[in-house]
């Protein structure tokens, strides 16, 4: 989607200031010698095959009055260009994670993202043949994304393919953070869904969680958490544990900061102990 280019003092106006009229520029001050340089080139030279912006490489010893002009001291260091105006990037070697908050700070979303936008907008308007359809070309470029095996496991989901939903789901493993997190909480709306397709209502508990499941898939999330809490509160140890292990579950699926996960995460300390 972008392009990499070297630049030099004789195509800096033509090719950094301005392209930036047309997208942002990052511009890479780097040198040979400089080991850290050489570990981020590979980074940015990726990520712009997945967003659209330009890439200059500038060498600071083939290029030293580029260097002065902008007060280089240090490589890396890369600074963004926007309608001719340059801004502060960043110093030295960055995560790629990092690097890519810094690209949606510019405004910019990666090709996944915006294949992932047209999915959405493929289920919102009730064509899952559609989303199928672009679901199956992500995956041709970005098999192993985490962002796009969970997107997937959710439109299985959906569609009540448990099994296949399970299997994307079970190559995510633990030491993988907030991925892990959300791949269990699907995992949950999963059980939620085999609960509601196959009740087993054999007591008034079996009855309680069973209509608690059938809320969270609804999205009913606060009457879930009252159904489930409610269950905590009589028999800690109904379906092993089953009943706060579907509340975290919700927390999870909503996140930290929700208000619903706040308040009911009180709740349940308080019913525990």
């Amino acid at each position: 989607m972008g392009s990499s280019i070297v630049v030099s003092d004789a195509n800096f106006a033509a090719e950094v200031v301005q392209k930036s009229y047309e997208k942002p520029v990052l511009v890479d001050f780097f040198a040979q010698w400089c080991g850290p340089c050489q570990m981020l080139k590979p980074v940015l030279e990726k990520l712009t095959q997945e967003y659209d912006f330009v890439l200059a490489k500038v060498d600071i010893d083939q290029n030293p009055e580029l260097a002065s002009t902008y007060g280089i001291e240090g490589v890396p260091d890369v600074r963004v260009v926007s309608h001719g105006e340059l801004s502060n990037g960043f110093v030295g070697m960055l995560p790629e994670a990092e690097i890519r908050d810094l690209l949606a700070q510019l405004g910019l979303k990666s090709e996944l993202e915006l294949g992932l936008e047209a999915v959405r907008e493929a289920i919102a308007a009730n064509n899952p043949a559609q989303a199928k359809q672009q679901f199956d070309q992500l995956f041709q470029k970005y098999p192993e994304d985490r962002k796009l095996i969970l997107e997937a496991a959710k439109f299985l989901l959906s569609l009540n393919q448990l099994e296949p939903a399970q299997k994307m789901l079970a190559t995510i493993q633990e030491h993988e953070k907030g991925y892990f997190a959300e791949a269990q909480a699907i995992k949950a709306m999963i059980q939620f869904q085999q609960e509601t397709d196959n009740p087993v209502i054999e007591s008034e508990l079996d009855q309680q969680f069973s209509n608690a499941s059938k809320l969270a898939l609804e999205q009913n999330y606060e009457a879930a958490l009252q159904g489930f809490l409610a269950i905590v509160g009589k028999d800690r140890k109904y379906k092993n544990d089953g009943a706060r292990k579907a509340m975290i579950a919700i927390f999870d699926l909503l996140g930290d900061d929700h208000p619903l996960t706040k308040g009911y995460r009180k709740q349940l300390m308080l019913t525990l102990y």
